[in-house]
This record gives structure tokens, sequence and C-alpha cells, in this order.
């Protein structure tokens, strides 16, 4: 009886409040949700600028592009080397390189601005790469590098100090000439057959890379030119063993599925010189396979090697 006189007094003020409470729940709308990755352009593959595809690696990636893949983690700023994004895009070479590519804006953030470089100062300026897919991760093998992010690191530092003035000696003394840099851009590269076994694969375009020299497990594998070591590991999956060396700005010779390699990374070596022992490691029988690879490209050994 007592609800019933409730609901007579205030039965209308009652009715009232629930339309007005249903009419603010039918006017609630679902916030839309934001998709700020379509904003965004896609970022285009060019000659300075990699984008990163499925089974590629930091080393395979400086591979290709001949350059060192220390070089690619401090351009790209990698935290991690042994680990990189499929369609992540990685700068090849520094800004203001002569190809003169465009910088590449980071995922999610605005227009990138570009600062020129203060050549006045006294750090050393390298030409960086772009390897670049940013913690190394060999696919289907699972391989990594013992330390790697600890030398990248490393790397960084050293670039940054800078370089000391090199002393004039007196006009009255004859000056000593400084040996020339087996890197240099303009230096000559005179080639020689890296092992003396037969021709048993030959490049092909689309295809085989490289050639394949037979022999004997032990063997030695030679320089085919003077230049710096760039590599020496197992980090590229199908190459074993591996050693490369860049011979100039242009040419990088590789030397795979060795035994035992005799050269360390940063290490120049001469024509001729024995940086590996023959082996199997990664491959179906003991051979050499040998690269040439100019500006990053596969290219033919034999249109370089002199006839025997």
């Amino acid at each position: 009886m007592k609800d019933q006189g409730f609901l007579a007094r205030h039965g209308p003020v009652v009715a009232v409040l629930a339309v007005l409470v249903l009419t603010a729940c039918a006017s609630k709308t679902q916030s839309p949700v934001s998709d700020r990755g379509s904003a965004q352009s896609p970022v285009v593959a060019s000659k300075d600028v990699y984008i990163v595809k499925k089974g590629d690696t930091l080393h395979s990636i400086a591979a290709d592009h001949g350059v060192d893949f220390r070089d690619l983690v401090v351009l790209n700023t990698i935290d991690n080397p042994n680990r990189i994004l499929v369609g992540q895009a990685l700068r090849i070479r520094a800004p203001g390189a002569a190809s003169g590519a465009a910088p590449v804006p980071a995922s999610g953030a605005g227009t990138a601005v570009v600062r020129p470089i203060d050549t006045t100062s006294g750090v050393e300026q390298r030409a960086l790469g772009s390897v670049g897919d940013s913690l190394k991760r060999e696919p289907k093998g699972g391989k990594e590098a013992y330390s790697e992010q600890t030398l990248a690191r490393a790397q960084a530092q050293v670039q940054q100090k800078a370089v000391a003035p090199v002393a004039v000696a007196p006009a009255t003394a004859k000056p000593e000439e400084a040996p020339a840099d087996s890197t240099a851009e303009n230096s000559e590269v005179t080639w020689m057959w890296p092992a003396s076994g037969r021709v048993v694969g030959t490049f092909s375009e689309g295809g085989a890379k490289g050639i394949d020299i037979s022999g004997k497990a032990g063997e030695p594998v030679l320089a085919a030119s003077g230049g710096k070591v760039v590599y020496s590991g197992t980090g590229l999956r199908g190459y074993g063993k591996l050693v490369i060396v860049k011979h100039n700005n242009t040419f990088l010779t590789a030397y795979a599925h060795n035994q035992s390699v005799l050269v360390k990374e940063g290490q120049n070596v001469t024509k001729g010189q024995k940086i590996a022992e023959m082996g199997n490691t990664d491959a179906d029988q003991v051979k050499l396979h040998f690269e040439v690879r100019r500006q990053g490209k596969p290219v033919d050994p034999l249109k370089y090697l002199p006839p025997r």
C-alpha cells in the first residue's frame, strides 16, 4: 500500500526520469578507432634505401650491397643487430652521399629534417650501409652472432672520436710516402685466381652468384687482390665459413665453404695472401665458392680473372 501511494504521488516524476535515462543511453555512440598507420605513405625502395624482406639478415643485406653490416647498425640507429623487421626501411648510404636520395622518415614520425654534416670538425667520416632486417637473426638456420651488438656499439663510439692532426715534416726533410689505401675509390684492382683447382660451377644471371672451384680439404684459398677484410664468420646461411674482402669502393670478393679462416675483420690483406683453407662447410663437397661483386651486384668472376 505504501508503494502504491508513493507511485501515485511521484509517478510522473519517475516516468520523466526514465525517459531521460533512455534518451541519454541512445545518444551515446562508440568512438571511432584511429588507424594511424593508414595515413602513412609506404616507403619505396631506392638505390640508397632497402626494404627488409622475409629471410633477410643484416649480414646478407650488407654483403649484397658491398658494405659493412656494422655501418648499417650505426647509420640506421639499430639498438639490437639481431632483430630486424620485414618491411623495415634501411638506409644503405649516409645522407648527403652522391646518390642524393631523400631521407627515410621513421615509422609514425612527421617530416624528417636533414641537417648538414659539419665538415669542419675532426670526426672521421665513413660511407655507411643500409646491414640492412634490425637484430641479426638467421632464417631457418637459427644462427646468431656472438657479440655483434657489443661490437657495433663499440664501433659507433670509435667513429665519434676526433682524428688527430698529422704532423707536417720540416721543409728541409724529405717526406715519406704513405702506403696507398688498398680500398681507395680510385685504386686499380689486379686479379688472380683464388685457388688452383678446376671450375666445376659457373656464374648465371638470376642463378649462381659466382663460380665453384674444386680442390682438396686444407688447400690454400688466396686473396684474388689486395684489400680489407670486411667480414669473417658463419652468419650467412648457405655460405659456411665465409670471408669477404673489399678491394675498393667498387669491388669486393667473397670466399665461401672454407674449412678454416685465417684472417679477421678489419685486417688488410695483399694479393695472393692465404686467407683461408678450402673445405665443405654448408656444401655437399669440398670446393671454394668465389664471388665478385661490383657495387654490390654479383658479376661473372671469369670476366675479371686472368685466363689460364
